[in-house]
């Protein structure tokens, strides 16, 4: 069945029309309905019967009006960031900790909305609020403004300790009670802003893996990461900028003894953390926790501090003996006691070669630097001139050692410039400690069961930080912070570390299932999976884009719901 278009006395008729065979098993025309002229058919008059016929196949209402589409929607990445937001029971966590009957601000999606900010397109709040225009962010209030955004950056400091508390609470069940490795290390993170006010997070301290042009100072606050082994961050701490590193360290452990039950914590922690300055009674901080006071600490409730320790590169000096008594095994492991505690030390005899080399080859670049500049000034004794300034030996002196001193290799090559005359020599003594150094890793540990190996294992995963530094720095971007105000800062410190702990999630979940995607690209991927709205009329049609094997495959490996 279907139509048709007849012509008469020069006017144009629609007719409903259906074909048959006759006896004859010809095909045969049936009018079944005139429809009338068409010059006389409206919409108004045809979509009843179109309707109709659309109702009993089940389809969508034919309409006249147009149809018009809204912008498209980046959609995947963050359905996938608000499903596993919801499967740690982060909305329920932060929704306990900011309930309150006269703010009629959604606190948590706020906060879920700069979160996911961070990891899709890290901005400022007025730059979230475009990305937000970009995105179909599943359960957000209908208009959003900067001072939303402000205002629940506020009410999540009002809040701070009981926030991180239900946190922790969320956090917890991942943690193994019998043995928690925590790793712990600091980063700086650089500031924008030349005023002040009171209770400045902001301070000039030496920056760190950002060197500036003032010889690393910058104007910054210190972050602190706390996480387990397996990459998983516990707890986050801020500091001003010009924190001496150790005072971080007691507030540190006692906040992550108190908020995780744990039996036995292992911290593992940087040479630059820690230092052994008080020989004598086995101190391994500056400030005066020690490790007596961690013990102590620690002891509250049963539990037991241990720590896996390097020993500061200033310390190597007193280790020169020590080191030419050990022996190693056949996996390049030794130890020793040193400072009231076992020493480890791990050799590569690889690197070991590598460093001694790289060291040889910079020394000799020097000496042959030295015997051009002799070579000159002998030839110009002797009467040979050549184009150029003249050279002198104070000159070659001056110029010597800043070479010497930018290759920071004074240890080893001494300039001097005696009775006028330019002179070098070599301190071979000084070579030979260094190289009995190359290649090697020494560790301090407390730890009575740790085999040399494991402690080495333990340190070594301590780089795993380090990259959750770099993801903060680079893929969420912590900095710069034009935020002024203390609090404001300690919530973008927050916000920041929720993403990094989404992130990490992420990371753990596709490493489990062997998938090679970064959550990076992960993320990148999901967002194509975009969400349609069309309009016609008064009604409204949603839709998503066709998902690729490609990104089921990634909600599998992540175990999220796949978006319908």
């Amino acid at each position: 069945m279907y139509t048709r278009i007849t012509t008469s006395g020069g006017r144009s008729y629609l007719q409903l029309v259906e074909g048959h065979r006759d006896e004859e098993g010809k095909v045969r025309i049936r009018v079944v309905a005139n429809l009338g002229r068409l010059d006389r058919l409206t919409p108004g008059k045809l979509d009843p019967l179109i309707n109709g016929l659309n109702r009993a196949v089940g389809r969508l209402e034919n309409t006249a009006d147009e149809i018009t589409h809204d912008p498209a929607r980046a959609y995947g990445d963050v359905f996938a960031l608000h499903e596993l937001w919801k499967g740690l029971g982060l909305d329920r966590a932060l929704g306990r900790a900011l309930r309150s009957g006269k703010r009629q601000l959604d606190v948590e999606a706020l906060v879920r909305a700069m979160v996911f900010n961070r990891l899709c397109a890290p901005d400022s709040k007025l730059g979230c609020l475009r990305w937000l225009e970009t995105v179909a962010m599943p359960s957000m209030p209908d208009e959003i403004t900067h001072q939303h955004l402000l205002r629940a950056m506020d009410a999540l400091m009002d809040h701070a300790e009981r926030v991180e508390i239900e946190l922790a609470k969320q956090i917890r069940p991942l943690v193994d009670r019998d043995l928690a490795v925590v790793f712990y290390d600091l980063t700086t993170v650089r500031i924008h802003g030349e005023g002040e006010v009171d209770d400045d997070l902001r301070a000039y301290g030496m920056n760190k893996g950002e060197p500036q042009a003032n010889g690393g100072i910058a104007r910054q606050f210190v972050l602190g990461v706390v996480q387990t082994a397996d990459g998983l961050p516990l707890m986050h701490t801020v500091h001003p900028g010009n924190v001496d590193e150790t005072e971080t360290l007691q507030a540190m452990l006692t906040t992550v003894l108190q908020r995780f039950p744990i039996e036995r914590v292992v911290l593992v922690a940087d040479r630059g953390l820690l230092s052994l300055d008080s020989r004598s009674s086995g101190a391994i901080g500056s400030s005066p926790m020690d490790d007596d006071a961690l013990t102590t600490l620690a002891d509250q409730g049963g539990r037991k501090l241990e720590f896996i320790l390097a020993v500061p590169a200033r310390r190597y000096g007193e280790l020169v003996e020590t080191f030419r008594g050990l022996a190693f095994d056949e996996a390049g492991l030794a130890e020793a006691r040193f400072s009231g505690h076992r020493l480890i030390v791990a050799h590569d005899p690889l690197r070991a070669a590598e460093q001694s080399e790289k060291r040889r080859a910079r020394i000799a670049e020097l000496e042959a630097l030295a015997e051009r500049m002799v070579g000159k000034l002998d030839a110009q004794d002797a009467g040979a001139t050549e184009r150029g300034r003249r050279a002198s030996d104070r000159g070659a002196y001056s110029r010597f050692t800043r070479a010497v001193a930018e290759a920071e290799l004074t240890r080893f090559i001494q300039a001097d410039y005696v009775a006028d005359r330019f002179s070098w020599s070599l301190n071979e003594a000084a070579i030979h400690e260094a190289e009995l150094f190359d290649g090697k890793l020494a560790l301090l540990t407390n730890a009575p069961d740790l085999t040399p190996a494991d402690a080495v294992m333990r340190y070594k995963a301590l780089a795993d930080i380090e990259r959750g530094f770099r993801v903060l720095k680079s893929d969420i971007e912590i900095a710069p912070v034009h935020h002024r105000l203390s609090e404001r800062i300690r919530a973008h410190a927050l916000i920041c570390f929720l993403a990094l702990v989404l992130y990490r999630v992420m990371r753990m979940r596709l490493k489990a299932r062997g998938h090679a995607a970064s959550p990076r690209t992960a993320l990148d991927l999901l967002a194509r999976i975009q969400k349609h709205t069309a309009h016609a009329g008064k009604r409204s049609f949603h839709g998503l884009s066709k998902t690729t094997p490609e990104q089921l495959d990634l909600f599998d490996a992540l175990s999220l719901p796949k978006p319908a």
